[in-house]
């Protein structure tokens, strides 16, 4: 795998991945340049989320909706990205971010895991935008998230780009979206015949996970989220190579 991805590669297990850059609540916000300057700055690798504007472009957010975040009622997709980057991030001065420009910033400094929030049965838009710019971008990068379907379009229009693949227990009330057949197939891996990742990101409710030590054996490197305590990554880290974390120092 070194020889086709190259540092991303090379930089998935080592170092730990600060879950929305380095943030905190007295400090850079989440998901914010400030956090991603942060984060090289300490010798962290970067995970971000990624959604689609109106206007078709790639923005650094996590919420479907700016009421946490931005203090403001409506769905991030119903505003263009120049709109979007004049929004205060939790009362700071920082703004929403598009992709490039956090790629810009960040550079050659830090491995950056890219989590699609690809809407199930949207797949395509936002795929298609992130990969424009990722082609463009020399730094070390993956595609994450949640959606098979997704990582089935990446694994189809761009293999040269290294994907990991997001599951959890999906015995919550955020899965609710996903029906309950489903919910139990992606709890037990199933759909890693469907997106076909290089690794895994597993939520530490399922972990350990005796289906994921096999994959594990075979290669397929896991990396635990979101890790917020030592203890958290002491009970699994016998069963992963990496974690994305946050609140504390790794």
């Amino acid at each position: 795998m070194s020889a086709l991805f190259g540092d991303a590669w090379d930089l998935l297990k080592a170092p730990a991945v600060a879950h929305r850059g380095l943030w905190s609540k007295t400090g850079a916000p989440e998901n914010s340049l400030g956090a991603f300057q942060a984060a090289c700055q300490a010798g962290y690798g970067i995970e971000l989320d990624v959604h689609l504007s109106a206007d078709g472009e790639a923005v650094v957010f996590h919420d479907d909706t700016l009421q946490r975040i931005c203090g403001i009622e409506g769905r991030l997709r119903d505003h263009k990205a120049a709109d979007l980057g004049r929004l205060a991030l939790s009362g700071t001065d920082e703004t929403i971010p598009t992709l490039a420009d956090a790629l810009t910033l960040i550079g050659h400094r830090a491995l950056v895991h890219i989590e699609l929030k690809t809407p199930f049965g949207e797949v395509g838009p936002l795929e298609r935008r992130v990969s424009e710019i990722l082609l463009d971008h020399n730094g070390p990068t993956c595609i994450i998230g949640f959606n098979p379907y997704s990582h089935a379009w990446f694994a189809q229009h761009h293999p040269q780009i290294m994907r990991g693949l997001d599951s959890y227990s999906y015995n919550d009330a955020h899965s609710s979206h996903v029906a309950p057949e489903q919910r139990r197939a992606f709890a037990a891996l199933e759909h890693v015949s469907i997106a076909k990742p290089h690794f895994l990101a597993l939520g530490l409710d399922m972990l350990p996970s005796a289906k994921a030590d096999d994959y594990r054996a075979k290669g397929m490197p896991v990396l635990a989220w979101t890790v917020r305590k030592p203890e958290q990554w002491e009970r699994v880290k016998d069963h992963c190579d990496n974690m994305i974390f946050e609140g504390f120092a790794a």
